[in-house]
């Protein structure tokens, strides 16, 4: 990336540009000697009492010290996606994954979706999300959960195609206050019938509803079976694979909500013993031809940032990285 002007580095952003995307150049520390200069690209969410804080694509907050900037401007939003890469904006393939996902329980308060629902199970089925420009009415949404039993968690998605960086700003201000930030995740997307683009496998069977073998199979409902179940089967039009292993325990499973165009795939878990067979992009592949027969065309799915073998598998198979979001939960009074 280019900070000069005549080769002279130089700091072309200001205060003013808060909410804007930028590119900081800036010095090191005292810990990395041997490095000069780092970058920093990311959404400008504060500067004041001589530190700038720039919310990065993940969610994560950078602090740097005014006097260490060298070199600073404005950028584009984020690049389109490339040609062949399904389009949607954020707001658009927010709203599908909150129904492909859904809780057992929902609510519009303000611009936010309130979901709750399987005693708890999964920060996506309890969490609120962002449907509107208006910032979140904490109080009212912290009476919304407390009603339920639960706290107050709001997913935020911080960069994408056609993001406002509203979501960025609201998460610098969350984590001045001291919400706690986890679950950093990315959005991935790529085109439907790539996928199912190969010969049926027939190790794998697609249904309607998972059985009592299936959720044993994906270790996540262990923590609350009858709560996993209500979430898992709920959604505009749902599908499970397996494929067989040893007795009735699958060895692996995966999960596809159908919705218009989008396929949304999740609950993608192969059983160590059943690795490097080619199971999951099995899976994959005939809820991608499950769906296609329902007349989506473009699939997402949606992963950690540090789930390294999860990124390297979907890669693989032509997805691309369409957004960032990640969750922050308010602090317990008191």
């Amino acid at each position: 990336m280019e900070f000069t002007v005549g080769g002279q580095l130089v700091v072309r952003i200001t205060p003013s540009d808060v909410g804007k995307r930028v590119s900081v150049r800036s010095l090191t520390g005292p810990d990395e000697p041997d490095v000069t200069f780092t970058d920093t690209v990311g959404v400008l969410t504060s500067w004041q009492d001589g530190v700038v804080g720039v919310t990065r694509r993940d969610g994560r907050i950078v602090r740097l010290a005014e006097a260490d900037l060298v070199a600073g401007k404005v950028v584009p939003p984020a690049p389109p996606l490339r040609r062949g890469v399904p389009a949607a904006d954020v707001a658009e393939l927010t709203a599908v994954a909150a129904r492909g996902w859904p809780g057992e329980e929902t609510g519009q308060v303000g611009d936010w979706l309130a979901r709750a629902g399987g005693g708890g199970w999964t920060r996506r089925a309890n969490s609120a999300v962002r449907s509107g420009p208006a910032d979140p009415d904490t109080g009212a949404l912290t009476a919304w959960y407390a009603a339920r039993g639960l706290p107050l968690v709001l997913q935020l998605t911080t960069d994408g195609p056609g993001s406002t960086g509203a979501d960025a700003l609201l998460a610098a201000r969350l984590d001045a206050l001291g919400w706690a930030a986890s679950g950093h995740t990315v959005t991935m997307v790529a085109p439907l019938a790539a996928l199912a683009d190969r010969a049926p496998d027939p190790r794998v069977r697609v249904e309607r509803a998972p059985s009592d073998a299936w959720l044993a199979a994906y270790s996540r409902t262990r923590e609350n079976p009858a709560g996993a179940r209500r979430v898992l089967a709920g959604g505009p039009s749902v599908l499970f694979a397996s494929a067989p292993a040893d007795g009735n325990s699958p060895a692996a499973v995966g999960r596809c909500a159908v919705d218009g165009r989008w396929a949304g795939l999740g609950a993608i878990e192969v059983g160590a013993a059943h690795r490097r067979r080619g199971l999951a992009t099995a899976l994959v592949g005939e809820l991608a031809r499950a769906a296609l027969a329902e007349g989506a065309s473009a699939a997402y799915l949606q992963v950690e940032t540090d789930n390294a073998p999860a990124h390297a598998l979907y890669g693989r198979l032509g997805f691309t990285a369409h957004s960032h979001y990640h969750y922050r939960t308010a602090p317990r009074e008191g």
